[in-house]
């Protein structure tokens, strides 16, 4: 039975064309992801060159100064992206891998982002993850809506009916070659990811691959379901379709929107006007206001001296810090409201398998907007160790050339969070 539902199956238009469709988009989709990959190397390799070519001539132009080397020196945190990453990219075409930052006020410098065209923001990037979630569904439909009335329209299920046993066996048979069929692209593709990608068989890995397994059997059973029915092609195409459009498109930017208006973030823009405010009033303000409240961060600089009447490195690096204090309680809030989006948003998305799959493959790569919270996290522990460590030199008015520079160079970040974690 089964060879000769294979064999009926081969020679339909609707293979072929699945067949070249599946394969042609999804092997697009994994070298798209292949360059995302070179993209963000030749990212870190140029950032890493930049930092050290950028401390070599500033420290040869502004040899006696520290100060005034550190005020132009940019020091990078890298988040090096993981070849799993490619698969879903995710946030990270907007969020960037890699942050590179002054020891000056941190809060303007945070959110920087990378230079993209909002032609290629706004439709989003063909990562295999799109293929699977968006495009795996209508070809299924597509195979499917008709498993049982083609044969009623053509006349001849009475005549099946009449050489099986089962008539729901022989549908359920007729359903398992063609969902065998795209789970074997589908896995076709996934092993393909793995070797184009060079993507570890670690346990993220195998986690994203039983994942796409599961999405596609929900579709199915879902289409197997429809067809019961015993409709019209008519009805269940146009079912099946409206179903996706739901669950694919309408649901999620209901959430979306439900998220954001609820959860709104003022505190970005309040953030932003407290950290220049602490920063630009401090120069129409006696030194004495600045420095108190910085020798009480840092007690042990408060026997250094200020002079009220002129410029001095140790009251500008302490105003700059002040602008990053008087904004950390906003900075603090917003960064707990995104994470309450998030957090509201994985809840809602477990009745919704489309939303549910998409942040679970980000998750699973580290392109989901936790784990950008956490580099931002460790970009502020980066910025406040660095300042911390040059501000005694800066203070005693140390030459740029009794620092060690071969200590700075472009830092990597690892996520701490445990990427398998994810939930089905």
């Amino acid at each position: 039975m089964y060879s000769l539902l294979f064999k009926s199956f081969f020679r339909t238009k609707i293979f072929m064309v699945s067949l070249l469709l599946l394969l042609t988009v999804g092997i697009i989709s994994i070298l798209i992801g292949k360059q995302y990959l070179v993209k963000q190397e030749k990212a870190i390799v140029a950032a890493q060159h930049f930092q050290e070519q950028s401390i070599k001539n500033n420290v040869e132009y502004h040899t006696e100064d520290l100060g005034l080397v550190l005020y132009y020196l940019r020091f990078t945190l890298m988040k090096k992206p993981t070849n799993i990453s490619a698969i879903s990219i995710g946030q990270s075409d907007v969020n960037p891998l890699l942050q590179a930052a002054t020891i000056r006020t941190l809060e303007a410098q945070k959110y920087d982002t990378d230079f993209e065209n909002p032609s290629l923001l706004m439709s989003g990037n063909l990562d295999l993850g799109f293929v699977i979630i968006y495009l795996f569904p209508l070809v299924l439909i597509a195979m499917t809506f008709n498993l049982y009335s083609e044969e009623q329209e053509l006349g001849t299920w009475r005549m099946l009916a009449a050489q099986t046993a089962s008539k729901m066996g022989f549908l359920l048979k007729k359903m398992a070659v063609r969902v065998g069929f795209v789970l074997a692209v589908l896995l076709i593709l996934l092993a393909l990811s793995a070797v184009l990608l060079q993507i570890p068989l670690e346990a993220n890995y195998w986690v994203l691959v039983l994942q796409s397994l599961l999405y596609v059997l929900f579709w199915s059973a879902l289409a197997l379901w429809v067809v019961s029915f015993q409709k019209n092609s008519s009805f269940n195409a146009l079912t099946l379709i409206s179903v996706w459009v739901v669950l694919t498109i309408l649901l999620p930017a209901m959430v979306n929107n439900y998220v954001i208006n609820t959860y709104q973030v003022p505190e970005a823009l309040e953030a932003m006007v407290e950290q220049r405010d602490g920063y630009h009033e401090k120069w129409d303000l006696e030194k004495d206001a600045t420095m108190d409240e910085f020798f009480e961060a840092y007690p042990a600089y408060e026997n250094y001296t200020v002079p009220e009447d002129q410029f001095s490195w140790i009251w500008y690096y302490g105003m700059q810090f002040m602008g990053d204090l008087e904004s950390s309680e906003s900075s603090a809030e917003m960064r707990e409201k995104i994470a309450l989006r998030n957090t509201v948003s994985e809840k809602v998305a477990l009745f919704i398998p489309t939303m549910h799959t998409q942040l679970s493959f980000n998750k699973l790569a580290g392109t989901d907007m936790l784990s950008h919270l956490e580099f931002l996290d460790a970009l502020t522990d980066f910025h406040a160790s660095l300042r911390e460590g040059f501000y005694k030199p800066v203070f005693d008015q140390k030459s740029a050339n009794t620092i060690d520079w071969s200590k700075y160079q472009a830092k990597f970040y690892t996520l701490k969070q445990i990427l398998i974690g994810c939930w089905f």
